[in-house]
């Protein structure tokens, strides 16, 4: 259907599924989702690649290392160190290189301790803790930094200061384990 011109919303009510479910057959399938395919179609929904995030970058905008991912005798997921227990916007990174940024709303703490001991229902945590354990069978470490921004206000309205660092960091560079990022 999309390949004979249809666009996302068309299929959906063609088929009397939802749109999101339509969208995300497609998108799976590789397709160019919500558009009428065209000549130019792959040339005009292809982004600009993001530029990496760097730990200079990082420590440049404020943020400190406070410790760094490693397995335990038990080869558990641990933190090398006591974590602030503060709210804030952690980082993964590899080197020199940021892989992963996240924000810390219940604390970073407790934040980074769902990572090491996910539950069942914790998809992210699920995902990040077997990306990590990977990581660290091939690279010694994987370093945590974070940033305990204010909250602010704007126009008389609460700005979490937090949640938006970490979306302005998702939406300006390239974070290969962010989901977001990749959209």
């Amino acid at each position: 259907m999309a390949k004979s011109g249809m666009s996302t919303a068309e299929i959906a009510r063609a088929l009397g599924i939802r749109y999101q479910f339509a969208y995300g057959v497609l998108r799976n399938a590789g397709s160019n989702v919500g558009e009428r395919p065209t000549p130019t179609s792959v040339a005009a929904t292809a982004k600009p690649s993001k530029p990496p995030l760097l730990v200079s970058d990082l420590l440049a905008g404020g943020f400190e290392h406070v410790g760094s991912w490693i397995l335990s005798a038990e080869q558990r997921l641990v933190i090398d160190r006591e974590l602030p227990k503060s709210v804030g916007v952690y980082a993964f990174a590899k080197g020199d290189v940021v892989l992963y940024v996240g924000v810390a709303t219940m604390g970073l703490a407790k934040r980074l301790y769902f990572y090491g001991r996910p539950g069942v229902s914790q998809r992210t945590s699920l995902r990040i803790n077997a990306i990590i354990i990977d990581e660290l069978a091939k690279h010694p470490k994987i370093d945590v930094y974070a940033a305990f921004p204010p909250d602010l206000e704007w126009n008389g309205l609460p700005v979490h200061g937090s949640a938006g660092l970490e979306l302005g960091i998702i939406k300006k560079y390239d974070l290969p384990w962010n989901m977001r990022s990749a959209s």
